[in-house]
């Protein structure tokens, strides 16, 4: 079974507030559901359409184990209080076995 990255992109934060009480829940519901943070802050150099905003990845073990923690009710509680404060693209993506 491949790993797999949790990659977000966001184009812009338009509610500090609301993404700080964000990262309180998300934090801690990506960690109980495995996932380790590989890199989280301003893109370092961007090109094409890239924006120098925030890019966060993060490894699981599986791309069932990615989902399960996205669609379970801790990190939901966490996109609840995000509440439209970011605009982001949000995937994830096998490994290469």
């Amino acid at each position: 079974m491949a790993e797999a990255y949790w990659v977000a992109a966001y184009r812009a934060i338009d509610d500090a507030d609301k993404f700080a009480a964000y990262i309180e829940l998300a934090g801690p519901a990506i960690a109980k559901g495995g996932g380790t943070f590989l890199t989280r802050g301003a893109a370092a150099k961007v090109y094409e359409a890239g924006i120098l905003e925030r890019t966060t990845i993060i490894l699981f073990d599986s791309l069932e184990a990615a989902i399960a923690t996205h669609d379970g009710p801790d990190y939901q509680a966490a996109l609840v209080a995000l509440d439209g404060g970011v605009i982001r693209d949000l995937r994830f993506v096998e490994g290469i076995e």
